[in-house]
């Protein structure tokens, strides 16, 4: 299994698209916090400061507990007539629910 995370071109374009609109010196961060129906979700937001515990990929902080979580996955973003979002493709998720928010290792 790849231990690496991967982001698509078009996820790399839209965290950029949305930095720009930030203020200079901006993070996006990617982390995995308790809750929803199957016990994990995703969180998406923005950081001016890096922890000691993160790993950066470019302008994209994560941290360690949470790239442990993520290792092996896809980071993308797709648009759909329903919206756009960015999507995770985690090979050790085991389940996730019906909405797609949540999932369970």
């Amino acid at each position: 299994m790849n231990k690496e995370i991967i982001f698509t071109d078009n996820a790399i374009k839209q965290i950029n698209y949305l930095l720009d609109k930030k203020e200079k010196g901006s993070f996006f961060r990617i982390a995995i916090k308790g809750g929803g129906c199957s016990g994990f979700q995703y969180d998406f937001s923005f950081d001016k400061a890096k922890n000691e515990d993160d790993l950066v990929f470019n302008n994209i902080l994560i941290d360690k507990t949470s790239a442990d979580m993520l290792k092996g996955s896809e980071v993308d973003f797709s648009k759909e007539l329903i919206g756009q979002q960015f999507t995770i493709n985690n090979p050790q998720s085991k389940s996730s629910c019906g909405c797609g928010v949540s999932f369970s290792l």
